[in-house]
């Protein structure tokens, strides 16, 4: 059996020069790889053990598969150690000869005395360079890629390799960790392609053909092996055959041999007198005195025996096949024995199915985006309730030009959308935003995502899967400008965002993005201008277009003046609607429609200006903010300085729309609501009511807090001029 390799240009490597007289099989456990014309080969190594074990099970039972011979070899072993990441990538090599092996390096996650989070890789992928991949990887850090690492040092030393990744104390390590593994050489792919020559022909072998070639090359081996010594046995024991002989006699061969002229005369004198052959007649002349002895005679007759019985075993190889694989499978055992270890290369057989968020509990969070662009991931429960008209808690710390613009809650294993007031739409888990305290800054959105520097974050979409078609299918996204343009788009159209974001909406000239919001399709429309007004109408209305699309008109605002300041989304008319303004006061009206108690919002078409949703004053400022709300949700408002309250919707009466609210939190000095979302109430949580110190008293009398009754007496009925 013959079988060639190609592990260079022009050179091929024969089955027979590679192993040699070798009992292993080389070519799995070294592996092999180069290029030749038109093809190539790239065999990882394996464990010798391993490998042997097969070789054996092989012997043992020639009709194994190869999910047999994979009890026995599990994996390639490669020398540096590390980690198989999957298994299927192993099975298609075992199976077919051709498959991508995923290796990654050994971590570990740890904190040093200074309560520094690490992460230490302690060995690099087979093939890869140490130096090279650092270098790749301070790269990456610097070009904002990977964000959270804070230096990277190669500690390796004579007792092995050691990698230290020092992180931010804001950073989950476990998202590091997998920001590595995908942009780096820490985590690596082996191509298997086990090309080879059998009988001067290229093969594909899966693994069973290469310990079955294997296996035959070893029976031709050690066939032609017990075939050479079996003659040169028989050669030598011919001759003791004859020495022993001519001991005997020794008196008349000496007298022969000096009568002689000559070696020849004295040979053909030995073959014509006493029938010896030319080989024992050549031997018995170059005899030396020595081995007339008695001890060298008993030396020459147990060579004799051991000739004869080593001759006897060759011819019982030779002709029983079963005794010639017991003489190999021997060999393989005595080597397995004598030098096999235990793999360096541990296997994750799951890994294929494994995915960073598995690591990461999927718990509610609340996310906060500041007007400057800051953002942070905080759990929602650091939140607690309070009572209406509490002065709240201190919920981020900003510059003082700086306030909370966006608040919204989510998972995290949800994805986030985020458009920006120039139409631009970028794509983040919710587990990849750094995590704060309530009472932290955040991170600049600019390290997060590839935005302008001109650009900002407008608006945000909260999904739960991108990657399920039915769910892409029936979903939409509905995006609202400054100057009240709608536009509706398939989700499918945004499910796969690119590192630079995508367009989401053509902006027209003097417009900016202002919102958006997640359909199913049949959702009815609440667009609210600045001066209380609101336009209610079908979802239906708005056709479906492309991403690069400006929209149409969605409401006719007031004068110049006025702008749009929210747009909702509902299936439900029996929620309320809550509307609050800068000032602090706030609204909560029925939506359902009953003309004949007036009372809810009127369905009108895209385009109108829309009916009165709140009575604006100077007292109560413009509207900042409209949000659909149930007795099952909390709402938390936070204002410019920072400032966060949350408390009970329930505790909030239904008023008409055509009021000015009640006082929902004092504001003190010139401050003013930024941002209101609403979350999911938590009955069993007490209300908290804090007593105000002197200096909270006096702000509280300087907002002159109306009482509810006080507003739902001031509740006039609804004039129907207002609504146009």
């Amino acid at each position: 059996m013959c079988l060639q390799l190609f592990p260079s240009k022009l050179i091929t490597t024969h089955f027979s020069s590679l192993h040699g007289r070798s009992k292993i099989p080389n070519l799995l456990v070294n592996g092999s790889n180069g290029i030749a014309v038109g093809m190539a080969t790239n065999m990882p190594t394996h464990n010798l053990r391993e490998v042997l074990n097969g070789c054996i099970a092989y012997i043992d039972d020639p009709d194994i598969t190869v999910e047999g011979l994979m009890q026995y070899i599990t994996a390639p072993d490669f020398p540096g150690g590390g980690i198989i990441y999957g298994y299927d990538g192993v099975r298609e090599a075992f199976t077919t000869g051709r498959g991508s092996v995923i290796i990654r390096a050994e971590t570990s996650i740890e904190t040093d005395a200074k309560g520094r989070n690490m992460i230490i890789a302690h060995n690099v992928p087979y093939n890869v360079n140490k130096s090279a991949m650092i270098k790749k990887q301070a790269q990456l850090v610097k070009d904002g890629k990977i964000v959270g690492i804070t230096d990277i040092r190669d500690e390796s030393d004579k007792d092995g390799i050691r990698v230290v990744y020092y992180l931010r104390h804001d950073v989950v390590p476990n998202i590091i960790l997998n920001k590595l593994f995908q942009l780096s050489e820490l985590q690596s792919s082996f191509p298997v392609n086990n090309i080879a020559l059998v009988k001067g022909r290229p093969v594909l072998l899966n693994l069973k053909d290469l310990i079955q070639n294997f296996v035959e090359h070893r029976e031709d081996v050690v066939t032609r092996r017990t075939r050479f010594e079996l003659a040169e046995a028989e050669k030598r024991a011919h001759i003791l055959e004859g020495l022993l002989k001519a001991i005997d006699i020794m008196d008349d061969i000496i007298a022969l041999i000096r009568r002689s002229a000559t070696v020849e005369e004295a040979r053909q004198g030995l073959m014509d007198n006493y029938g010896f052959t030319d080989l024992q007649a050549r031997a018995i002349v170059e005899m030396r005195l020595r081995q007339l002895t008695g001890l060298e005679r008993q030396k020459l007759q147990d060579e004799y025996d051991e000739k004869m019985r080593f001759i006897e075993r060759c011819k019982e190889i030779l002709g029983d096949h079963k005794v010639l694989m017991e003489v190999i499978k021997g060999e393989m055992v005595e080597i397995r024995d004598k030098y096999g270890d235990d793999r360096r290369t541990r296997i994750e057989y799951a890994a294929s199915n494994f995915s960073i968020e598995d690591m990461i509990a999927d718990d509610k969070v609340v996310i906060t985006i500041s007007h400057l662009g800051y953002i942070k991931r905080t759990l929602l429960s650091e939140y607690r309730t309070q009572s209406r008209g509490g002065v709240g808690s201190k919920g981020s710390s900003v510059r003082n030009e700086d306030f909370v613009e966006h608040i919204f809650m989510a998972t995290n294993h949800n994805y986030i959308l985020f458009f920006t007031e120039k139409g631009r739409c970028y794509w983040k888990r919710a587990f990849e935003i750094p995590e704060g305290g309530k009472d932290s800054k955040g991170r600049a959105i600019l390290n997060l995502i590839n935005i302008e520097p001109d650009d900002k974050v407008k608006a945000y979409v909260n999904v739960q899967n991108l990657k399920e078609q039915e769910y892409l299918d029936n979903h939409y996204i509905v995006l609202c400008t400054k100057n009240g343009i709608i536009k509706k788009t398939s989700l499918e159209a945004y499910s796969r965002p690119r590192t630079n974001g995508i367009i989401a909406v053509g902006i027209r000239e003097g417009d900016e993005l202002l919102t958006a919001r997640l359909t199913d399709g049949t959702s009815e429309l609440l667009i609210a201008s600045k001066n209380g007004k609101v336009v209610r109408c079908s979802e239906n209305e708005f056709r479906e277009m492309g991403r690069c699309a400006s929209g149409v008109k969605g409401i006719t605002l007031d004068n110049d003046n006025d702008a749009v300041i929210s747009m909702l989304c509902t299936n439900d008319e029996s929620e309320d609607i809550l509307v609050v303004s800068e000032n602090g006061y706030g609204k909560r009206s029925q939506l359902k429609y009953e003309p004949e108690k007036n009372q809810g919002y009127r369905p009108t078409h895209r385009g109108g200006k829309g009916v009165m949703t709140m009575k604006v004053t100077d007292k109560t400022g413009g509207i900042v903010a409209l949000i659909n709300v149930t007795d099952e949700n909390d709402l938390m408002i936070i204002n410019r300085s920072g400032i966060t309250i949350r408390m009970h919707i329930a505790d909030l009466r239904v008023l008409g729309r055509n009021t000015q609210g009640v006082k929902l939190i004092n504001l003190r000095g010139k401050d003013t609501i930024a941002s209101i979302t609403k979350v999911d109430s938590e009955p069993e949580e007490a209300s908290i009511e804090e007593q105000p110190t002197e200096g909270e008293t006096i702000a509280n009398e300087i907002g002159e807090a109306p009482t509810p009754e006080t507003e739902a007496g001031e509740t006039p009925t609804e004039n129907n001029s207002e609504e146009q």
